[in-house]
């Protein structure tokens, strides 16, 4: 059994999943399942220990559950929670859990492209895509953490029949394979990348294809220790090698940021503050390109925003910090 709910709080997400501290339920699986006894003692044991314990939890730092959103749910049965559906599954003598994009969402998603594409009768190839990439990169970069990989490429497939449709609505009397040659490429093994060419400011003609959601990778998202406190200081390393190993992984891909992270130590040279996501972070030229300064990394250091702008504006020099050695 599972208490689901509603609520602004901590991501407790290993816990939430075994007593089910958020969601709505979907359907009832059909698995012929009689309720038992055990049912309605975990039943029992929610409704009367575990929500009134939650209840004060939260009510303790301003919080409330949604009662319309709260109900007692079976973990077979599953729950859908901002747009993604837990569930647990049996195969023969195996259980296995997982968190997949739920159908509502995926249905929604597609719903509105779907939409957008047949608003588009007069743009271009180019215009559409434009405006659909950054629409399916944010949706897959949502759900890259969960099962995601088969309705990825599902979603894929779904768009393209959708833009096959509106190419062959703009040309009515061309053929298929005229049609394919003018909106459609091939990228490495694929012969169906939906193409067009985007004209840039300065005259000259760029292609630019659309985005898939399958192109995206899966990140498993590392669970907190259930005994994990934020609220305790002794538990404030934990949490800042947590921030270390996100921020690796937002840097990821771009090679020189990363160096520059590492060989700070993750730490602003300015205020001696950490660097995080939540921080944001400046790319700083220690020599000005204004006065002859080149943009290799031996030239640059990550900064916080605030401290960027300090330097600019009060006209301090920062250089490169020292590299960190570790205690015999």
């Amino acid at each position: 059994m599972a208490l689901s709910s509603y609520s602004h709080g901590q991501d407790h997400s290993q816990e939430m999943v075994e007593s089910g501290i958020y969601g709505k339920p979907s359907p009832l699986p059909n698995r012929g399942r009689h309720t038992t006894r055990r049912d309605l003692l975990a039943r029992e044991l929610l409704e009367q220990e575990v929500k009134p314990l939650v209840e004060q939890f939260l009510r303790e730092r301003g919080l409330e559950l949604s009662p319309e959103k709260t109900v007692i749910t079976h973990i077979d049965q599953g729950f859908d929670f901002l747009g993604q559906t837990v569930r647990r599954y049996h195969e023969g003598k195996q259980t296995k859990f997982f968190i997949t994009p739920s159908k509502k969402n995926v249905k929604a998603f597609l719903r509105k492209i779907r939409q957008r594409i047949k608003e588009s009768r007069s743009e271009t190839a180019a215009e559409l895509i434009s405006d659909l990439n950054p629409q399916i990169r944010g949706w897959a970069m949502y759900h890259r953490h969960v099962v995601s990989k088969q309705v990825f490429h599902d979603v894929d497939h779904a768009i393209f029949q959708a833009l096959w449709a509106w190419a062959r609505r703009r040309h009515r009397n061309k053929p298929r394979r005229w049609i394919k040659a003018k909106y459609f490429c091939q990228v490495g093994l694929n012969h169906w990348v939906f193409t067009g060419m985007l004209k840039e400011e300065g005259g000259q003609m760029r292609a630019i294809r659309l985005f898939a959601a399958s192109s995206i990778h899966i990140q498993r998202h590392t669970k907190i220790r259930a005994e994990a406190n934020p609220h305790d200081l002794a538990w404030e390393p934990y949490f800042e090698k947590r921030l270390d190993l996100h921020m690796a992984a937002t840097l990821k891909g771009k090679r020189w940021l990363l160096h520059l992270w590492k060989e700070q130590a993750g730490l602003c040279p300015v205020c001696q503050q950490k660097i995080t996501k939540i921080t944001g972070w400046h790319s700083h030229h220690i020599l000005w390109r204004s006065k002859g300064g080149s943009d290799r990394v031996e030239n640059r250091v990550l900064l916080h925003p605030t401290c960027h702008w300090q330097i600019h504006s009060q006209g301090i020099s920062v250089g490169k910090p020292r590299p960190v050695t570790r205690a015999e």
